[in-house]
């Protein structure tokens, strides 16, 4: 290249840094909705009035189960949908490099060799070597654009992310205290069937001395069997949740049978429950996160669309040597150059452009309704557990009493009938209501335990801002 045409270039250079300073990015900027929240829940819960980040990010540990929190910790670790959310945020980062390249020049090398005959002239040799490079201004914002949406598309993964280690651990959470649960409620089943036996026995003791009929024996049977036909149901239920814990830990279903087939008390709930602000959900919620971002990425959508309406103005050059050997390929007489600036304007595309430019409005129109479902719908979720979580507790005190006067009952009822002084029909009534009331006393420490899951979940907890790793494989 000749000395005196250096400056061209740096000349171009120039006045492409101008013009895309002076470029503006088209479309409508992203403006966070505004969406209106209760000042209050509707039911007033016992607790702080806003949980601090660091109790909602592990609340598992405020039931002081050391194997359920184990459980959670590794559950982090190693569940599947988790690895999947952690995945899908490597692949948005990687989209917004490939968003952010159109930024940058492209530059393709070429090699090419021919040999060529006219008529009866003899054969020549072709070689060719040659670099060309194109640079696309973004005068009117379509990369900027895409870079905005791409960022805001790796701040939506992020928050699935979260979500699933939000979902993760109430569901090892969940199904925990529902194994707890149903080994507690094999204890009653074994242990009221035990009584039920001797029952049974003493039946049929007074039915061969002539005391009772038949019809008493027969009936103590009936009720030792339909206890039995309970007991492999709860077992069943027990097995079920083992299987499910295990899955998600990302292990086989039967891998931790013999860990958790031991019995023990299902996981007491603290007594305060930290429900917070409804307005602390917008801030807290990645799902209510996550769908904000994916407005403003269809918001920036909508710039990318309309930028397609403006010219392009495109920097290209080539450099090359064309020569018939390849000894003097490389000398200044074999090499060419061009270098300037091309202009592209769509002028007519049938409507193409501004039918893409309503397209990105209906789905930026879609992601706010979306957006706005989702804020309600984690308001009802918070709700839901308040009212759950509350009446749960105000059953508690009846069961117990019930439970009490159950077993009062069927002690006396059992006393009389040894000495003659009662039917049967009032031993079975009081062995069927102890079974019921301590089965339902068993259901309401589950529930309150499992209400008090959903409103962590509800309310957003189980992520930090500084997220533990998680194995990609």
């Amino acid at each position: 290249m000749n000395r005196q045409h250096k400056p061209i270039p740096r000349l171009l250079a120039a006045l492409a840094c101008a013009v895309l300073l002076a470029g503006c990015a088209v479309g409508p900027d992203y403006k966070p909705p505004q969406t209106p929240t209760p000042k209050a829940w509707a039911t007033q819960a016992a607790g702080p009035e806003s949980p601090t980040p660091a109790s909602l990010a592990q609340w598992w540990t405020a039931f002081g189960d050391p194997v359920l929190t184990s459980l959670v910790e590794r559950a982090v670790q190693s569940n599947l949908d988790v690895k999947l959310a952690a995945s899908r945020v490597r692949q948005a980062r990687a989209a917004r490099g490939v968003a952010a390249s159109a930024f940058g020049p492209g530059l393709n090398a070429s090699a090419a060799y021919s040999r060529n005959q006219n008529g009866t002239a003899s054969s020549a040799n072709t070689y060719q070597a040659g670099f060309d490079a194109a640079w696309e201004l973004d005068l009117f914002g379509a990369t900027r654009r895409s870079v905005e949406a791409a960022d805001a598309e790796i701040t939506a993964a992020v928050e699935n992310q979260r979500d699933a280690l939000v979902t993760l651990a109430a569901e090892v959470a969940r199904n925990y205290v529902e194994l707890r649960a149903s080994q507690q409620q094999l204890a009653i089943a074994q242990r009221n069937l035990k009584t039920q036996q001797r029952t049974l026995e003493l039946t049929r003791q007074r039915f061969e001395s002539g005391f009772v009929s038949g019809l008493d024996v027969a009936d103590a049977t009936a009720q030792v069997a339909a206890t039995l036909a309970e007991i492999p149901q709860i077992e069943s239920a027990a097995r079920q949740s083992v299987y499910a814990i295990s899955v998600l830990l990302g292990q086989p279903p039967a891998a931790l049978l013999e860990e958790l087939s031991a019995a023990a008390d299902i996981p007491s709930a603290p007594p305060g429950v930290p429900a917070g602000l409804p307005s602390d959900l917008l801030r807290r919620r990645p799902d209510i996160r996550s769908a904000e971002a994916s407005l403003h990425a269809a918001t920036a959508q909508i710039g990318v669309a309309t930028a397609d309406l403006f010219p392009k103005l495109t920097l290209s050059g080539a450099l090359g040597w064309q020569s018939d050997d390849t000894h003097s390929l490389f000398r200044e007489s074999s090499r060419s150059w061009s270098i300037g600036p091309s202009i592209s304007w769509p002028i007519f595309q049938s409507g193409r452009i501004l039918s893409n430019i309503e397209v990105q409005k209906a789905l930026q129109e879609q992601s706010f309704i979306s957006y706005q479902q989702t804020v309600l719908n984690a308001l009802q979720e918070v709700e839901n557990a308040l009212i759950a979580s509350s009446k749960e507790q105000e059953r508690r005190k009846a069961l117990i009493e019930a439970a009490a006067a159950s077993q009062k009952s069927l002690d006396l009822a059992t006393q009389l009938y040894s000495q003659g002084q009662t039917d049967f029909l009032n031993v079975l009534v009081s062995q069927r209501s102890l079974f019921s009331a301590e089965q339902a006393l068993v259901q309401n420490t589950k529930n309150i335990s499992t209400n008090l899951v959903a409103l962590y979940k509800a309310l957003g907890g189980g992520w930090s801002e500084t997220p533990q790793p998680v194995a990609a494989r």
